[in-house]
């Protein structure tokens, strides 16, 4: 249901470059800036369970520019993007019954998606098909320049990531993140979107320990177009917090991404995770937000 000129097939890997650039095109227009991670799409493509193939749409205009794109993970989560010079068209209204139709054939009860809230079309599409509001993302900032010099708690010990503790690292972060979400990723799948992509920067990844057991972790990528340094994910085992392992975490990476150079520390956290007051207290602030929205089927 494509308007008229515009072509569609399944996703490759070659797409990744161009689907990026999409992305950042859409934040530019709303932020003012890019802040999307060069190879977060290439990663998400090689999602072990993902099946490209039937899962992945890529739309393109009749000059071969790319003009929008739509994925679906395990047939309960969508993204649906479309370039700023297409809107309007109803591109984004054909990706998200895509995304609909192939829910319903994997068997899934219900649809998420989320949008920028600055994203006016997108919300207004959503709601009228009858997505109702689940969750919120924010993303948070801190200057480089505001970070103290880390003080680790009594008994805690903070280095640098070790290759030898990835699997470690994985059960930790999953374990952490099951708590308000129910699947876990295996190894292969954290790893891939993760430590093994491009952008994971080791020296700026922090571990913490309590004599010889890991009790937090931090995986940070780099975002070189920008001056800024991205943390992916940050966990303390339960039993280990409210202590200063979190703060004296996030304050080795945001040392050393000062001394590549960065002038903030950003990251994402969700509102199922309750850690929005947690990161404010330490010295982050919000920047922006999105919304997610989940439809029955």
């Amino acid at each position: 249901m494509l308007p008229p000129g515009f072509t569609s097939r399944s996703t490759t890997i070659a797409d990744a470059e161009a689907i990026y650039r999409l992305l950042a095109a859409g934040e530019i227009q709303w932020h003012g800036r890019a802040e999307v991670v060069p190879d977060g799409v290439a990663a998400d493509l090689q999602r072990p369970e993902l099946d490209v193939e039937r899962d992945t749409l890529v739309v393109h205009a009749a000059d071969g520019e790319l003009a929008g794109w739509g994925w679906l993970h395990l047939g309960k989560r969508g993204q649906i993007d479309v370039h700023p010079s297409y809107r309007g068209l109803g591109i984004g209204t054909a990706l998200v019954e895509w995304a609909e139709a192939r829910s319903r054939e994997v068997g899934s009860e219900w649809l998420a998606q989320a949008v920028d809230d600055a994203d006016k079309a997108g919300t207004d599409l959503l709601r009228s098909r009858g997505y109702e509001v689940l969750a919120t993302n924010w993303l948070l900032e801190r200057p480089i320049a505001a970070a103290a010099s880390f003080q680790a708690p009594d008994g805690i010990t903070i280095s640098r990531y070790d290759e030898a503790q990835a699997h470690a690292v994985h059960e930790l972060i999953e374990a952490a993140f099951s708590e308000f979400q129910p699947r876990r990723k295996s190894y292969d799948e954290w790893a891939r979107l993760t430590v093994d992509r491009e952008t994971f920067l080791p020296n700026a990844s922090t571990l913490a320990y309590a004599g010889n057991e890991l009790v937090g972790a931090v995986v940070a990528l780099d975002l070189p177009e920008t001056e800024e340094g991205y943390v992916e994910q940050l966990a303390v085992r339960a039993d280990q917090r409210r202590k200063g392992v979190a703060r004296a975490m996030l304050d080795a990476t945001c040392a050393e991404f000062g001394r590549l150079g960065r002038q903030d520390c950003i990251l994402w956290t969700h509102s199922g995770t309750g850690a929005l007051a947690m990161y404010e207290h330490l010295g982050m602030r919000v920047r922006r937000s999105t919304t997610v929205y989940r439809r029955q089927l």
